[in-house]
């Protein structure tokens, strides 16, 4: 029976960008998925198991579209239970003449009881909060053009990626290099050459000894400059500072795990 299905949509949650103040206030946003076009009703028709011809059905499917967009510009106003559709017009009459540059015909969508018999049984999955997308996909040594991860003390390297402009107020914002015995180097904002959302360049500070370090981005931005996260986004690249990558496993700056960042 139909009473007896139940469905389930995946939410995530969403800074509300009013109260910057109050890291708890949140809403739930739904979690993305692709859309269902003609292709994917009939599809999933089909898979109903109906006994029907797929020629029937995409018939039938043809067949309530026409009707309804005849009936709804002849004025109807349509109930298919699972919506209710009526006309409206925009826009002045003027001379008692309709304009088609100035008027519009317009249709409006409510739910109808089967629909909303569908939200009451449906279930909000809550996944956590909404990912920034914050990623890093590639490097580039500005002083040797090397892309490989290998970076030079005192000469400037780029990150490109998305979302990665750094900005906020949280005390772990900014850019941090640490080495393989945990030693950490704040990259110091005076060393920051270029903050944009996709791409960053800063200068490698000087005093850096030859090694493998982890490079730590951390911010705030929330995708434009009106919105800032309430929670810092972090991503992490290893750095061979002064020294080759080993030429196996760990190279790539683009196909390094963790690219696509942690959230906290």
């Amino acid at each position: 029976m139909a009473n007896e299905i139940t469905y389930q949509i995946d939410a995530f949650l969403q800074d509300n960008s009013l109260t910057k103040d109050n890291t708890e206030d949140v809403y739930a946003v739904p979690a993305s998925r692709e859309p269902a076009d003609e292709e994917r009703i009939l599809a999933e028709m089909k898979a109903e198991d109906t006994g029907l011809r797929p020629e029937t059905i995409l018939h039938v499917f043809e067949l309530e579209k026409r009707v309804i967009k005849r009936l709804l510009m002849t004025g109807h106003a349509v109930n298919t239970g699972l919506y209710h559709a009526s006309v409206a017009f925009r826009g002045l009459v003027k001379n008692s003449t309709w304009n088609p540059d100035e008027n519009q015909i317009a249709v409006n969508f409510n739910p109808g009881a089967d629909l909303r018999e569908a939200i009451r049984q449906t279930r909000v999955n809550i996944l956590g909060p909404k990912p920034a997308g914050i990623s890093v996909t590639g490097m580039e040594d500005v002083a040797t053009k090397a892309i490989d991860a290998s970076a030079t003390a005192g000469r400037a390297f780029t990150l490109s990626g998305q979302n990665i402009r750094i900005n906020g107020d949280d005390p772990s914002v900014g850019l941090t290099l640490t080495d393989e015995d945990g030693t950490e180097t704040k990259v110091t904002q005076d060393l920051w050459v270029i903050n944009n959302p996709s791409k960053v360049t800063f200068i490698i500070p000087a005093g850096l000894t030859a090694g493998t370090y982890t490079l730590r981005l951390t911010t705030q931005y929330g995708g434009n400059s009106q919105r800032q996260l309430k929670a810092p986004r972090t991503v992490e690249k290893t750095l061979y500072i002064g020294t080759q990558p080993p030429s196996t496993g760990g190279g790539s700056g683009s196909e390094e795990e963790g690219s696509e960042g942690s959230f906290g």
